[in-house]
């Protein structure tokens, strides 16, 4: 059975995007895979989080993750740093991983444009991080985006590197994973681009939103004043729209509102009541569930235990081997 690592960092509460995106497609892998699904607060302390936050908001995606589906005896959920074993690997691949190289990758300098008052070494070393997760448990699945291809890639590099170095075959390649052959790119409520946090509140429906703010957002989406001529394409905002009720409601509601705008007798209102109740509806369940983990701390608790035991279990073999390997062996 192959190896899947994916991990989320904790920088606050789950949305539609990395529901459909993501979390539905991780409940199918359970099934199929050896899957390991961390929470990534050392990568969210390059960002600086509070205490209180930091805390607070891996807590509330361990809760998100099982109202998702995911099973903490199919799958291993852990937190980052409740293994520390990943830091320590982290330390020997930053002695093969180059400036250069580092450098060049796209994330970093797109972080240094969008932030030069916090260029910190954790950015820059970012990647040797996400290498550490997946090499940890040898994983060879990833499910990534488009944009950590490229730190993927350099995970790839680092593995083989360390290979040629010590002259073993230990590390092996891991590649982009997606588990349906359908990629599901939920767009934002703004108007354009997919949803995410980085737009604003107002652009992401959250799991854990209430069925009231769920209304006020929907109702609030951008629109325009309506199709002037029969059959016209529809701009970003409105095909926006009309993406999200493909996902969240039936065949027959998306054609009939697809109808009435190519017959220009499409009124918004009634066009984001429809789509703002078909949201309430497929996300309930998942809503409740949020609900009631929430309020159970001894469940929260075992499972984390669970999480870190099995996720520790594989990093402490992974350790061992790789200190034989380095040669860093005790003299006692």
């Amino acid at each position: 059975m192959e190896t899947v690592v994916s991990g989320i960092r904790s920088t606050g509460k789950l949305h539609l995007g990395n529901y459909y995106g993501a979390l539905s497609n991780f409940v199918k892998m359970q099934n199929e895979y050896n899957c390991y699904f961390f929470i990534a607060d050392l990568h969210s302390l390059t960002t600086h989080p509070t205490p209180h936050g930091l805390q607070s908001t891996v807590r509330q995606v361990i809760v998100e993750y099982l109202a998702a589906g995911i099973d903490p005896e199919k799958s291993t959920i852990y937190v980052q740093s409740d293994v520390p074993e990943v830091s320590e690997l982290y330390l020997y691949m930053n002695m093969n991983a180059y400036l250069g190289e580092l450098e060049r990758a796209t994330a970093f300098k797109d972080k240094v444009r969008s932030n030069p008052d916090n260029v910190n070494a954790g950015l820059l070393t970012y990647p040797v991080l996400m290498a550490c997760d997946i090499l940890l448990h040898h994983g060879t699945k990833v499910p990534v985006g488009k944009d950590q291809e490229q730190h993927l890639e350099m995970t790839r590099t680092f593995g083989n590197r360390f290979n040629r170095l010590y002259d073993v075959e230990y590390f092996k390649e891991a590649f982009a994973f997606s588990y349906s052959d359908k990629l599901v790119k939920i767009p934002g409520l703004a108007g354009q681009g997919k949803m995410g946090k980085s737009n604003g509140e107002a652009d992401c429906i959250y799991l854990s939103d209430s069925a009231d703010v769920i209304r006020k957002k929907v109702m609030r989406a951008v629109s325009d004043s309506g199709p002037t001529e029969m059959n016209q394409p529809k701009p970003e905002a409105i095909q926006n729209l009309f993406d999200l009720m493909k996902v969240v409601s039936s065949a027959d509601t998306l054609q009939h509102f697809e109808d009435l705008y190519n017959n220009c007798a499409i009124r918004y209102g009634d066009f984001k009541k429809q789509l703002a109740e078909d949201m309430v509806n497929t996300t309930e369940p998942v809503r409740s569930r949020i609900e009631d983990i929430s309020n159970d701390n001894d469940y929260i608790a075992k499972v984390a235990k669970l999480g870190a035991e099995k996720a520790g279990e594989s990093a402490r073999k992974t350790l061992k081997e790789v200190r034989e390997i380095i040669g860093i062996r005790r003299f006692y």
